[in-house]
């Protein structure tokens, strides 16, 4: 286990992390504390642990939303593959159609 070295709101924490996160650990851990910055620029030093946490309901929030935005393309694309199934099978139909035109065609003019 590797333990990584952070500084969130001007503070530093030691964390452990497995082997081979480390950058992610400390990539994740600078926009937590871009964040918590953020925060305490408009709401002023509440006190840590009350800072993390309207901090961590934000990031929360962000991400119940960017859920919600990933169902909604979901959805999207399922009706664009339902769409593209409906719109091939018309094709295919068509060109179906088209042949037996032509067969007709061809018997009419042999005899």
């Amino acid at each position: 286990m590797a333990m990584v070295k952070v500084t969130v709101n001007s503070r530093l924490y030691e964390i452990g992390c497995d082997d081979g996160e480390e950058d992610q650990v400390r990539r994740l851990s600078q926009v937590l504390d871009a964040r918590v910055r953020e925060l305490a620029a408009l709401v002023g030093q509440v006190g840590e642990p009350r800072l993390m946490l309207m901090t961590a309901l934000t990031l929360a929030d962000d991400l119940e939303q960017a859920q919600r935005d990933v169902a909604a393309m979901r959805q999207e694309i399922a009706a664009f593959r339902a769409e593209q199934k409906t719109a091939t099978e018309g094709a295919d139909a068509l060109v179906g159609l088209a042949k037996r035109l032509e067969d007709i065609a061809a018997k009419l003019e042999s005899t």
